[in-house]
């Protein structure tokens, strides 16, 4: 799952000798007069315990698919020994959804970015029995990897699927789909890319549509939310959900050219 915390700023700065002249807006960033904007991050470090297997995962799997974070563009080709079009993934959780996206799309190479390390472990282990080779994994901070090893025009879709819906109304500011993070996703799609959101709660699902369609880098693929693509599984989280009848809503919108 992916979420957004709230990194608090110093309580306190030096005033200014004098006032300097307003800097131009740059849309993404923060409010012109805010001296220490709060910082986004992608995620929320959660306890779990790394099982055997999945230790042993990472010994077997992690110097080939585990990339160093490194605050320079990421040389893709070299990176996946191939040149192919690139998706970012942000927040896999235990793997299971992007080891079988990967597997029925083979042609496509996939950036997947999880701070969770039995989620890391687990999809190193799935890599390992399905012989997956398209996916590599930035075991750090998304939004850090999108400012500073995705330049603008790198990628061909982004999936979030499953965030974390911070269901209580004083903590929505805490979600991951929220304008500014949006502005950045959408620099960065080539045009005709896409950026595909799943949830399964509906106030979130709602957030989504309306954070997209005000972003006007991008379009709908459809007029409200979209069929679920069939590249995308049924996981058994969710299929536990529809059992209880709880819904689930995807949003997919394209860059525009």
């Amino acid at each position: 799952m992916t979420e957004l915390t709230i990194a608090s700023a110093p309580a306190s700065a030096a005033p200014a000798a004098a006032a300097a002249p307003a800097a131009p807006a740059i849309r993404g960033s923060a409010p012109a007069g805010v001296t220490h904007p709060k910082t986004i991050k992608s995620f929320v470090r959660r306890a779990g315990r790394t099982t055997t297997g999945q230790a042993k995962a990472f010994e077997d799997f992690g110097p080939r698919f585990v990339l160093p974070y490194t605050p320079a563009p990421l040389d893709a080709p070299a990176a996946f020994g191939r040149s192919a079009p690139l998706v970012l993934e942000i927040g896999f959780g235990m793997g299971e959804a992007t080891a079988h996206i990967a597997r029925v799309r083979p042609q496509d190479n996939f950036l997947c970015c999880e701070v969770h390390e039995p989620g890391v472990g687990a999809l190193l282990k799935r890599i390992g029995e399905q012989a997956l080779t398209n996916i590599r994994i930035l075991q750090h901070d998304a939004v850090e990897v999108i400012d500073h090893m995705l330049p603008e025009g790198s990628l061909d879709g982004v999936h979030i699927f499953f965030p974390d819906p911070w269901h209580k109304t004083k903590h929505n500011k805490r979600r991951l789909i929220q304008p500014p993070l949006v502005a950045k996703l959408a620099a960065r799609l080539k045009p005709g890319g896409y950026l595909h959101c799943a949830t399964d709660w509906q106030p979130y699902a709602e957030q989504m549509l309306q954070v997209l369609g005000a972003e006007p880098l991008l379009q709908n693929t459809t007029t409200g939310f979209a069929p679920q693509p069939d590249y995308r599984p049924l996981t058994k989280f969710e299929n536990r959900g529809l059992r209880l009848g709880h819904g689930v809503w995807d949003v997919v919108f394209v860059r525009r050219n």
